[in-house]
């Protein structure tokens, strides 16, 4: 999953971002609405974590108009103004959902699954053969056995799996997966890929299509 966290105390983002990353999520942060926007153009994010008062655009703009596009971006409106007024305001501009500030981290966390899953939820398990995730869980098994994977390692046999058969580019496992820390010129996905199948094990299931990206299965 991919979280866009637009927020103007970096050191309230800064801290959230950390905290979805432990979590298994790829994170980026706006400080400002201007910059927010800017991304939201260019990436496609699950989430979007929108401070109300933000400097530059407005994050009522920024959800007015996430809205009228009918973006598949889910958006957890964040402000320090609790009243059922405000939330009222808040989700007649579009959010999915609305936390007032101050908030425990869980419900944080808790309240970003469950608007992600809104637009299709995800099945209970994805699985190709004798290979399973458990989405929820954050798990992996092959043959009844857990895979110890890494978060990043994780996320590729998600988007692999969630593809059902249909090549994966490595530009679009780097959009999904990882955030704006990665180079994409680097052999990180070759790397990320290579571990992946020996970790799986044989027979092998993932497979390179010239040219195009990586899939698990048939179309």
């Amino acid at each position: 999953m991919r979280v866009l966290v637009a927020e103007d105390d970096e050191v309230l983002a800064e801290a959230v971002a950390v905290g979805l990353r432990r979590e298994g999520m790829a994170v980026d942060i706006s400080l400002d609405g201007d910059d927010a926007r800017t991304r939201l153009a260019l990436v496609d994010y699950d989430v979007l974590v929108l401070d109300r008062d933000l400097p530059g655009t407005h994050g009522d703009e920024i959800c007015r108009t996430l809205a009228a596009e009918r973006s598949s971006t889910r958006v957890m409106m964040l402000t320090a103004a609790g009243s059922v007024k405000d939330l009222v305001e808040g989700l007649g501009l579009g959010a999915d959902d609305y936390l007032p500030k101050p908030f425990e981290f869980a419900e944080l966390v808790a309240r970003i699954r469950a608007i992600a899953r809104r637009p299709a939820a995800p099945p209970a398990e994805l699985a190709y053969g004798d290979l399973s995730v458990d989405p929820v869980g954050r798990v992996a098994f092959r043959g009844g056995l857990r895979l110890e994977l890494s978060r990043n390692e994780l996320a590729v046999l998600e988007c692999l799996l969630a593809a059902e058969g249909r090549p994966v580019s490595a530009e679009e496992l780097i959009e999904r997966v990882w955030d704006d820390d990665l180079d994409p010129y680097t052999g990180t996905v070759k790397t990320t890929i290579s571990r992946l199948r020996t970790k799986l094990g044989d027979p092998p299931l993932i497979e390179t299509i010239r040219e195009v990206g990586y899939r698990i299965g048939e179309p």
